[in-house]
């Protein structure tokens, strides 16, 4: 499955906003959500590349992918755990 297939069960957009707010902001909305569903987050900061996918393996979230879009980073992090 490619990343556009990925149907997320929220959406965060975070554009306009760099390290470390899409990551806190990652963070915030995970903790809200139930275990299983799917985030997906809107940023255009690059730095979200390898911060995301960083983030999801120190938490223990699962990071299903992404792509990239006129600019706009679309990543998709699936909560597999509760958040301390």
């Amino acid at each position: 499955m490619e990343a556009k297939d990925i149907k997320a069960d929220v959406v965060h957009d975070v554009t306009g906003t760099f390290c470390p707010v899409p990551v806190s902001e990652t963070a915030k909305q995970i903790k809200e959500m139930k275990i299983g569903q799917v985030l997906e987050l809107i940023a255009d900061d690059p730095g979200v590349v390898e911060d995301i996918p960083a983030w999801c393996k120190a938490t223990g979230q699962e990071f299903l992918g992404m792509y990239e879009e006129d600019g706009e980073y679309h990543l998709f992090v699936k909560k597999t755990k509760e958040l301390k």
